[in-house]
């Protein structure tokens, strides 16, 4: 599963999602993608599901570009512990996606192949997603231009 190789900071605040997606909202790498609807946390393990789904889907031709990465740890405190005494361990690591990016691309297939394989992959996370072919991946507040 992704998780980067060394952090400066193990524990980190929540934060919040508002706004749209102003880096990544666009197809660069391949000819369809698969884009947010809206906000959410996506973690390694979903991102690694919805991977092995479309990888499976196209039957390894073509080739699908992850374009979230797992930066930010979430922390939990072991089952039946009290309240107090600090901030619990990095349990898993998750990408913070906003609406309007763009998570995953597929190049080399056709047109039917890549709308299924997003659609297997779109199950796999727990956010809506939009397929998009490049050059109409448009995006504001959610809704398509």
């Amino acid at each position: 599963m992704l998780m980067p190789k060394r952090v400066k900071r193990r524990r980190v605040h929540r934060g919040r999602m508002k706004g749209v997606a102003t880096r990544g909202n666009t197809i660069t790498y391949g000819s369809y993608g698969l884009i947010a609807m809206e906000p959410g946390w996506i973690k390694s393990n979903q991102i690694e599901a919805a991977r092995i789904a479309m990888t499976r889907s196209i039957k390894r031709g073509g080739k699908v570009f992850i374009k979230i990465f797992p930066h930010k740890p979430v922390t939990k405190k072991p089952a039946e512990v009290r309240m107090g005494s600090g901030k619990g361990a990095p349990e898993y690591w998750v990408a913070v996606v906003k609406p309007g990016r763009v998570m995953f691309e597929i190049d080399g297939v056709t047109f039917a192949q890549a709308k299924e394989a997003m659609r297997l992959a779109s199950h796999k996370l727990p956010i809506k997603t939009r397929f998009a072919v490049k050059g109409e991946e448009n995006i504001k507040g959610g809704e398509a231009k």
